[in-house]
């Protein structure tokens, strides 16, 4: 079978206009295929070369395919399933920073460049001062941005209108003022002058993002049954869900030079990024946080199998629409509309999420995702939202255990042993308390500072409701505390 370069896809030659600190699955699936799109349907007309940003792996797959590759998206879309495949031709090639220096430094001087898009994990965008600038590269991505930058205000001689537009999509709250304010801090910890720092603040845009999709990457299960489909073999071949946004925030309107919405993508420019970070992180994030411990415990492994037990389902439904969105800034339509189609991805087939994957660090998850909403409804109301208040009984249940062996707490389900993965204080603090009944436990858990940075314990009747819970899921299983909030 011919590999997907072979295939006669004509690639287009088109102007370099974004350069990707990255080559992962994530920005492929998500920014790459974006800009393919955008160059189908608008005048957009730009190409994007990936840069490794770092001194292991290899380029050697995109050379062989030249960086052609396809995007293969399955899910539910308003119940319904669907399915996209699309070769992607908007990658012009990849350089590596370390192995192509000459070549990565070369592309600051492109006249047609505009956008600087990265992902470097969640950990790259940090200011390190052991960077040096005479460092071919330096080592963190900020350094490297900083250099980069640099070079592309002398090579233009500091003309304003040569400014880049910064698109990071690091999953750290405002990335983009993050990294401007390590780009700032290396310029001048390197001397590299106020005229430089002057066409930073006038002639680029550092935007903050938020970005969703759930990426699966390389099919390693089923590629051969998908390259038989497909009628090539791609290497480079990236899976996902067909759900995605992007939310761009920024205090300049560059949705001209990105015209998204003209290609019908899933883009919205704001100058507030913060109502859709709440929105994601209390729905999606937060719907995953207060069913799935419970979930396991009723005895599923799954979140789409969880989908399909009527009574979990019920469960997280009424969590979300009756208890999360009535606590949101956004409106209400908005939060439905976005909450259907989390559940249509929590329902997909294609993608099999272990709920004991989801389970890791619980505590801290619990008091970022559900803790916000379990307090606002209470303000709210005068009164506990039942669910939620279920869910962190049930979290209380899951973390019981007596042992910890090789860094996890040893937790049992109907006889069989799990493992509960957690910082080490966590683990330690239930590992001395499981044993104590509903009360003493609930008010330890509760009052512990260090978890909830709160004592949960002041919250009127949190303590009694959560002890109330955590007997019956003691007494009666969690399947049958689910059925009697809903007066089964």
């Amino acid at each position: 079978m011919e590999n997907i370069s072979k295939t006669g896809i004509v690639k287009k030659k088109r102007p370099v206009r974004a350069v990707q600190f990255g080559e992962g699955n994530f920005l492929r699936a998500f920014v790459d295929y974006m800009i393919d799109i955008l160059n189908e349907k608008t005048d957009f007309d730009g190409s994007i070369v990936l840069i490794k940003p770092i001194s292991f792996g290899s380029l050697e797959r995109f050379r062989e395919q030249d960086s052609i590759y396809t995007v293969y998206l399955r899910g539910l879309e308003n119940g319904a399933e669907k399915i996209v495949k699309r070769v992607v031709t908007s990658v012009d090639s990849a350089v590596a920073a370390y192995e192509d220096y000459e070549d990565f430094m070369a592309l600051a001087k492109v006249d047609t460049l505009r956008f600087v898009i990265s992902n470097t994990t969640e950990a790259g965008i940090t200011l390190d001062l052991n960077d040096k600038y005479d460092m071919c590269p330096p080592d963190s991505y900020p350094a490297k941005l900083t250099k980069f930058l640099y070079e592309r205000f002398k090579a233009f001689d500091g003309d304003m209108s040569k400014g880049l537009v910064i698109l990071p999509v690091e999953l750290i709250d405002d990335n983009g003022k993050e990294l401007k304010r390590c780009v700032k801090a290396l310029s001048d910890a390197w001397g590299l002058g106020e005229a430089f720092d002057k066409w930073l603040d006038g002639a680029c845009v550092f935007t903050s993002t938020l970005v969703d999709r759930i990426v699966t990457g390389y099919p390693r299960d089923e590629d051969k049954k998908i390259f038989e489909e497909f009628g090539y073999e791609d290497h480079l071949i990236v899976t996902g869900e067909p759900f995605a946004l992007w939310v761009i925030e920024t205090d300049r309107d560059i949705s001209d030079e990105l015209p998204f919405e003209k290609a019908g993508l899933p883009v919205i420019f704001t100058d507030n990024v913060k109502p859709y970070k709440q929105r994601k992180v209390r729905i999606l994030n937060g719907a995953h946080t207060s069913f799935v411990l419970a979930s396991y415990l009723a005895g599923n492994d799954y979140v789409g199998q969880s989908m399909d037990d009527e009574d979990v389902f019920t469960f997280m439904n009424k969590t979300v629409f009756d208890e999360i969105i009535p606590t949101l800034d956004l409106s209400k339509e908005d939060c439905e509309a976005f909450a259907n189609a989390v559940i249509d991805r929590f329902r997909n087939p294609f993608i099999k999420h272990a709920l004991l994957s989801i389970s890791l660090n619980s505590v801290s998850k619990w008091r970022a995702r559900c803790m916000p909403s379990f307090l606002k409804y209470a303000e709210q109301n005068g009164k506990l939202p039942n669910r939620l208040t279920m869910s962190l009984a049930a979290l209380i249940a899951f973390y019981s255990g007596s042992e910890i062996k090789d860094g996890a707490l040893i937790g049992h389900r109907n006889g069989e042993e799990y493992l509960i993965k957690d910082d080490a204080f966590v683990l330690e603090f239930f590992a001395e308390n499981s044993s104590k009944s509903a009360d003493e436990l609930t008010k330890l858990v509760l009052s512990n500072e260090k978890f909830w940075g709160t004592d949960l314990t002041e919250i009127p009747d949190a303590e009694k409701a959560v002890a109330a819970f955590l007997s019956d899921i003691r007494t009666n299983g969690v399947r049958n505390t689910m059925r009697c909030i809903e007066g089964k």
